[in-house]
């Protein structure tokens, strides 16, 4: 049994941050039912990976049928998420006021790029978007080239969905004492200007704007840094405390560096030598050598590679699903409860698969789902 067994989750979002959300619930024991408009999987935006361990459903809550069955769905349930734009489910006359009147008991979670209030909260936006806005994007790149967008969406992932799971699970622990659910306000640009901690802090104590690729740690330094390999591939160290530099020196043999880690003068002779010493050899030889020294090495893996690598693997973070196409690999359960551990339990289910089986439960006959199907409610 997962920690969230027996909580209900209406999800009527779509694309990546809300479902992220969801699936992290569903992944611990949450049920979690997912509800899209049919007209919606034209767009292909339907990414199967984040619906595991989820019921799936299509309705079209622009019917007045659709809305009564959602309606339903709502009185049970113990949290609904949606990512629309503000204004848009109160619109549709399912937003948190007209679901609170039927259910005070909700905790309903809304996830959108600016957050339900403040001067940008209907405007359009994607990670990248988010990135830039609150100062993230201006961090990542070459200090003398434009701003590089990551290709992960930690807007999406980290402010907008994980931010989500968190202030669920904040709203249900708050709800067993006061017996009354709220309403989640989770802005993705909000929670991704949360990455400029670091910055901020050094910002203050330095005196000093950190500029893109030469903070402390941003490549200004030979400690904390990427560096080629003669093979083309790349290695990471993050040897920020003297002692694993020490080390990292006397391996590579530049033990005249040890005390010159962080020194200004000759910071760029000192990344020079060591982009000139990581070039003279393939990956391989530096992975024998560095591997286990103790000096916050690893190699710069591709994701073929992460996917076999024996760490993700022994914690079970790459874990073999079945899926319509036969077996394929997922990730894991990051969070890992040793009593009431989450599991994947479920492959994604095929978009709305399971329609006919929740509309019986709400007490639906065949006839009534063949009519609802048949004028397009579901």
């Amino acid at each position: 049994m997962g920690a969230l067994e027996g909580v209900k989750v209406v999800d009527l979002s779509r694309l990546l941050p809300g479902p992220y959300c969801s699936m992290v619930l569903a992944d611990h024991g949450a049920d979690v039912i997912a509800v899209e408009d049919r007209r919606f999987i034209a767009d292909d935006l339907y990414f199967a990976d984040v619906y595991r361990n989820k019921r799936h459903m299509t309705l079209n809550l622009k019917s007045q049928e659709g809305r009564e069955i959602f309606c339903l769905l709502a009185t049970e349930a113990d949290v609904i998420i949606e990512g629309f734009r503000p204004g848009v489910v109160d619109r549709l006359g399912v937003g948190y006021e007209d679901i609170r009147q039927m259910n005070p008991a909700i905790i309903y979670c809304s996830i959108s790029g600016y957050g339900q209030t403040g001067p940008a909260a209907h405007e359009a936006g994607h990670d990248v978007n988010y990135l830039s806005r609150a100062g993230v994007l201006d961090c990542i790149g070459p200090s003398h080239g434009p701003p590089v967008i990551p290709a992960v969406q930690a807007a999406d992932i980290a402010g907008g969905g994980m931010n989500g799971v968190i202030g669920i699970l904040l709203a249900l622990y708050e709800r067993n004492r006061s017996g009354r659910g709220q309403h989640i306000d989770i802005s993705m640009t909000d929670g991704i200007l949360n990455f400029l901690t670091l910055p901020h802090i050094l910002s203050k104590k330095t005196g000093k704007k950190q500029r893109r690729s030469q903070s402390m740690l941003s490549h200004r330094f030979a400690c904390y840094n990427t560096y080629e390999t003669a093979d083309g591939r790349y290695l990471a160290l993050g040897a920020v405390e003297n002692r694993f530099w020490r080390t990292l020196c006397s391996i590579l043999e530049v033990e005249e560096y040890v005390e010159l880690q962080y020194d200004e003068g000759r910071r760029r002779e000192i990344v020079d030598r060591l982009r000139a010493i990581f070039a003279s050899r393939p990956l391989s030889h530096w992975h024998a050598l560095l591997d286990g020294a103790d000096v916050c090495y690893s190699p710069i893996q591709d994701i073929d590679e992460v996917l076999g690598d024996e760490l993700f693997v022994e914690r079970e973070m790459i874990v073999d699903i079945e899926g319509e196409k036969g077996s394929e690999k997922t990730f894991g359960i990051a969070v890992k409860l040793d009593r009431t551990p989450g599991a994947v339990r479920s492959s994604p289910p095929a978009f709305g698969r399971d329609t006919g089986a929740i509309l019986t439960e709400l007490g639906y006959d065949e006839d009534a789902v063949d009519r609802l199907q048949r004028q397009g409610v579901v």
